[in-house]
């Protein structure tokens, strides 16, 4: 006499035994699955494609013949359309064409007061 334990229980098909509101939800899951594996092949597609253009330097190029005075050196930078502005440590702006030469020059008068 066998035991009911000792009895392997083998269905036909897998899915033979599950209720049909539970093999609904199983083919979901399986759908979702395939979606976010999907999802996380396209973003990382994405981030390999699209980030070395992010970090590609894209500094404007300075003007080939820009030559600062003679003891002044740059504080700061600044581009605009046909004209490049260097701001120099001793309260000077220089202001420079597109091919380098200086166009004006102003001088920053300093601050009054305590």
């Amino acid at each position: 006499m066998s035991s009911p334990l000792s009895d392997p229980v083998t269905p036909e098909a897998p899915d033979a035994a599950l209720p049909p509101g539970l093999r609904l939800l199983k083919w979901l899951v399986v759908l979702l699955t395939l979606t976010m594996i999907g999802g996380v092949i396209t973003v990382v597609g994405l981030l390999v494609t699209r980030m070395p253009q992010t970090f590609a330097p894209q500094t404007p190029a300075l003007p080939a013949g820009l030559h600062l005075p003679e003891g002044t050196r740059p504080a700061a930078v600044t581009f605009g359309t046909g004209w490049t502005a260097i701001v120099t440590e001793d309260d000077r702006i220089l202001i420079y064409g597109k091919g380098g030469t200086l166009r004006q020059e102003l001088r920053i008068e300093p601050e009054t007061g305590p």
